[in-house]
């Protein structure tokens, strides 16, 4: 079989028939993941995950559903952390740091209520009530259920709806959640409905491993990964981005260096730098002035005329050589460097850019190829040619969009890792340099093979024979399979020889997934009930709590705000 490259390519690689046997089949991408580690959480499925945690910790410790949940929240949903301190500071630490107290017998369904044969006062309104009227907590304390009442309903207006602690002073305890729903329900029913909203949803809010999916206008879904936060995943909607920032999917770009790129690039900052490098200052008006002839002598459209080579201003008078009463022949060091400066930093941002672009508007381009190519494969299994196997287009095509958005997201990453915002004490000049050599070259190999993929994606090959359409087929399964092994190669060197070796940063990239972003699938909706039986995963809320109330992405500013205090606590 004939090379798929010429020796003086970039890259060289050459299959026999039989590699190229297995190559040609390539699953189609509804089956390249059917056991999804990544879940996507619908309105219907939430209490459904939810409760599967809650069970988990509820078997483990013999807990009621309210401190399992208490636990859960204080820990985040992050149940691996929760046994860790479980076996290494005890139960006892366990339940103070989560504001429960130790409960040494399960509690009766009543146990919130006093007995009902006497009256008991209420240490924070001083009224004698009777005890049907009182409610106490986990922790022992009792008041009247007035003041429970407009504790709590302080507390949820407040966003402290997930972690309501007891009105005893210097008491942390966790008030039950049976409690509160059922004292404020006959209040405020819209405010019950509330709590439980939050309470449900802090399954996401305060789960690291799942987030919400940041398509707008918003789909309602949520994501779960089970093991790597530093991930890209795609949505049921079809949504792909970064499960560690929400941002759109950018490896092999970190999190940090693509919100410094965005910004970068939505800023004017490279505007002020251009207007740095190509205008001067009026130093009337202070306007930035841009000379449009050779004379050094400029004048501002406020009238004020000032020399281009050091911007102080003069007369009007000058003569070819000089200007009148004015003399600027003198080094100034500082200022001169500090415009050098600005014009390398410039020009290679100018450099950078221009390539991510490049690559990017490629990547639209080609995405209008997939109908294209549709037509072309009907075309060619109307024909009357002996190939009736055309998924080596659709793999090929497959191939050239990851390799593509692999390559224009390297340019930002390029762009960080050897400037000097970022990494200036991490490498020497000498280091940086042998590094950047190392990174360009793969690079530069795998743009190459992008291009010719392209090229080979694009011909006209519905109107080829035989002969020449298998060699068009050997050349894009070979092309594939290259771009795919020089990404691979890429994302290791940087993760290896570049991030791997930093002391002073930590910079995570998502993994290369050489069969593309991996797509959630939707989490069953069925759950089975704390005592056995099966159930819809709405049931243990009223309709308006899902339906009405479903959350458009996140928390109310109160919520979050409590969130963001709580977890600075912790």
């Amino acid at each position: 079989m004939e090379d798929c490259m010429s020796s003086d390519e970039d890259y060289y690689c050459s299959y026999d028939q039989e590699s190229l046997d297995g190559l040609d089949i390539e699953e189609s991408d509804s089956q390249w993941f059917p056991r999804s580690s990544i879940k996507v959480i619908t309105k219907e499925s939430l209490l459904a995950a939810q409760r599967e945690d809650l069970r988990r910790v509820m078997e483990l410790l013999s807990l009621r559903e309210h401190h399992a949940r208490t636990l859960l929240i204080h820990f985040r949903w992050d149940i691996e952390r929760l046994l860790a301190v479980l076996v290494e500071k005890g139960k006892t630490s366990l339940f103070a740091q989560a504001g429960l107290p130790m409960l040494e017998e399960r509690y009766e369904l009543d146990d919130t209520r006093v007995s009902s044969s006497s009256t008991a006062m209420c240490n924070v309104c001083m009224e004698d009530v009777p005890d049907i009227d009182a409610a106490k907590m986990d922790c022992g304390h009792c008041f009247c259920n007035n003041c429970w009442t407009e504790h709590f309903i302080v507390k949820i207006n407040e966003g402290q709806s997930k972690r309501i602690r007891c009105m005893a002073y210097k008491c942390f305890t966790i008030c039950d959640e049976s409690v509160v729903r059922n004292l404020v329900s006959k209040r405020h029913p819209d405010l019950a409905e509330k709590f439980d909203r939050f309470l449900l949803e802090s399954y996401i809010e305060d789960n690291k491993m799942v987030k919400w999916c940041p398509s707008i206008p918003h789909c309602g879904n949520a994501i779960r990964v089970e093991d790597d936060e530093f991930c890209e995943v795609e949505c049921l909607c079809g949504l792909q981005f970064c499960f560690s920032c929400t941002s759109e999917a950018h490896s092999p770009c970190s999190c940090l260096m693509w919100e410094l790129w965005s910004k970068k690039c939505r800023d004017e900052s490279e505007t002020v730098n251009w207007i740095t490098v190509h205008t001067k200052l009026c130093p009337k008006c202070h306007k930035p002035v841009e000379k449009n002839g050779g004379c050094n002598l400029v004048c501002c459209t406020c009238g004020q005329p000032f020399c281009w080579l050091c911007g102080g201003a003069t007369g009007h008078n000058h003569t070819w050589t000089s200007i009148a009463g004015h003399s600027c022949g003198r080094y100034k060091e500082d200022r001169e460097k500090k415009t050098e400066q600005a014009k390398r930093n410039y020009y290679r941002y100018m450099h950078y850019d221009s390539r991510y672009k490049a690559h990017t508007d490629s990547f639209k381009l080609e995405s209008k190829l997939r109908e294209t190519l549709r037509g072309k494969v009907s075309k060619l299994e109307d024909s009357d040619l002996d190939l009736r196997d055309f998924s080596w287009v659709t793999n090929g095509l497959c191939r050239l969009f990851r390799s593509r958005r692999a390559l224009s997201y390297s340019y930002p990453f390029a762009y960080y890792m050897f400037g000097e915002e970022l990494f200036k004490d991490e490498m020497t000049e000498k280091e940086r340099e042998i590094k950047q050599n190392l990174f360009e070259d793969q690079q530069q190999q795998l743009e190459a093979n992008v291009e010719k993929l392209s090229k080979f994606i694009e011909e006209p090959f519905d109107n080829y024979g035989v002969d020449q359409l298998k060699m068009i087929k050997m050349q894009i399964i070979n092309l594939s399979t290259i771009t795919d092994t020089l990404c691979k190669k890429m994302y290791e060197c940087i993760e290896n020889d570049l991030l791997g070796s930093l002391q002073f940063g930590i910079h995570n990239i998502a993994p290369y997934q050489s069969k593309g972003i991996e797509k959630a699938t939707e989490l069953c909706s069925l759950t089975v009930s704390l005592n056995g039986s099966y159930l819809h995963a709405n049931a243990h809320f009223t309709v308006g709590t899902l339906e009405s109330n479903w959350p458009s992405g996140s928390l109310s500013s109160e919520e979050s705000r409590f969130s963001e205090e709580e977890s600075d606590e912790q």
